[in-house]
C-alpha cells in the first residue's frame, strides 16, 4: 500500500510556525541495539524522544514492544526516562525488534535489523487517535524505517490524517532494505523539516533528481517541496542548514568518538530545539553540532548529557 501520489502532497501552501505551542508525537520503532559485547535500548524515534525530553520537550512517543523479557525491560527503561509511555503498545504477535550493529574503525555502525517486530504492530484505536487530537501536538516525527512496511505506513496515514497543523519533522535515516526510492520521494515530500547526512542526500538527490550539492539539494529540495527547514550532517565537518532564505555551513566539533549510534537522533533534536527557539541559523547549527559530538563521545545511543556538558565544548 502506498500513501497518495507525492506531487498532490507539496506542502508549499502550508503555513507553519516553529515555535507553535504543543506536544511532540514520536512515531516508530523501539528495538534494542545488539553490539558484539552488548545489548542497549533504541531506536531512531526512540533516542529521539529521549534527548527532546532532556531538552525540557514532552515527547509523546507511539511504539510497541513485545511480551518477551526484552519487551518487558525496554518499558521499564522507557518509563524510566521520564517518557510519556501511554502510547506504547504490546504486541503479542511479534518479538520486540532488535538491531544487529558492527561498529567500524572509525566508530560508523552498520545495521542488520530483523522485521517484522514488535513495533510493526501498532495500531491505534478511534479513542486514541482522539486523545492525540485533543493534545493538539505542535510537531510530529517520523523516519524511514518504520512506514517501509504496510502496516505502519496506515499507521503514519492515520496520523497524517489527524494532524493537519502539526509541523512534520522527517529523519530520514536509510536503512539497507528499507530504503525505497518511491517511499523516500512521497515522506519527504511531506515533510515540512527534513534532516539527512550527507549520504543520504546524495541518495534522495539521485532519486529525485535534485542536485549534488549540499547547498544546492537544500535551496532546490526546499524549493520544489516546500521544505521550510533542511539540514544535512557533514560527521565531523559539521553540518549544513537552510531555512528557505540563508544557507549556513557550522563546522563540526572534534571530540574521541565512542560511538556515533544516536548522536544523530540527539543532533535531530538539538536542531528541532533551535526552530522551536527561533534561534538564528548559525546558532542552532552550532548547538545541534555540539549535542551530536557530544553524544558521539559516549557509548550508547542515549548517554546521559545536559546542557551544560554541551556548553562545555563551546
Amino acid at each position: 500500500m502506498m500513501m497518495e501520489n507525492a506531487e498532490e502532497l507539496s506542502l508549499h501552501e502550508r503555513r507553519i510556525r516553529f515555535d507553535q505551542p504543543g506536544s511532540i508525537v514520536v512515531l516508530g520503532e523501539v528495538l534494542w541495539d545488539i553490539f558484539p559485547d552488548s545489548s542497549r535500548l533504541g531506536g531512531a524515534p526512540l533516542n529521539f524522544a529521549a534527548h527532546a525530553k532532556r531538552l525540557g520537550y514532552q515527547p509523546i512517543l507511539i511504539s510497541a514492544v513485545g511480551t518477551d523479557e526484552l519487551g518487558v525491560e525496554a518499558t521499564r527503561r522507557i518509563t524510566n526516562l521520564g517518557l510519556d509511555a501511554s502510547l506504547l503498545g504490546c504486541s503479542k504477535v511479534f518479538k520486540t525488534g532488535t538491531a544487529s550493529v558492527e561498529i567500524d574503525r572509525d566508530g560508523e555502525p552498520s545495521f542488520a535489523i530483523q522485521r517484522p517486530a514488535a513495533y510493526d504492530d501498532v495500531r491505534l484505536t478511534a479513542e486514541d487517535i482522539l486523545r492525540i487530537k485533543r493534545l493538539n501536538p505542535g510537531w510530529l516525527y517520523y523516519g524511514t524505517l518504520y512506514p517501509s512496511l504496510p502496516q505502519p505506513r496506515v499507521t503514519l496515514q492515520q496520523l497524517f490524517d489527524a494532524l493537519p497543523g502539526a509541523i512534520r519533522f522527517y529523519d530520514v535515516n536509510l536503512r539497507p532494505g528499507f530504503d525505497d526510492p518511491a517511499l523516500v520521494s512521497e515522506l519527504a515530500a511531506r515533510a515540512d523539516v527534513i534532516k539527512l547526512n550527507e549520504s543520504e542526500a546524495l541518495a534522495v538527490g539521485a532519486s529525485l533528481g535534485l542536485p549534488a550539492s549540499v547547498e544546492e539539494f537544500c535551496r532546490r529540495g526546499a524549493g520544489r517541496f516546500g521544505w521550510s527547514a533542511v539540514c544535512i550532517t557533514l560527521g565531523e565537518r559539521g553540518c549544513a542548514m537552510f531555512d528557505g532564505s540563508e544557507f549556513v555551513l557550522a563546522e563540526g566539533h572534534s571530540v574521541q568518538v565512542v560511538d556515533t549510534v544516536g548522536a544523530g537522533d540527539a543532533f535531530a533534536a538539538a536542531f528541532m530545539h533551535g526552530l522551536i527557539q527561533r534561534w538564528p541559523l548559525g546558532e542552532t547549527a552550532g548547538f545541534a553540532n555540539r549535542v551530536g559530538a557530544l553524544v558521539a563521545s559516549r557509548a550508547g545511543a542515549i548517554p546521559e548529557w545536559s546542557l551544560a556538558d554541551a556548553s562545555m565544548l563551546l
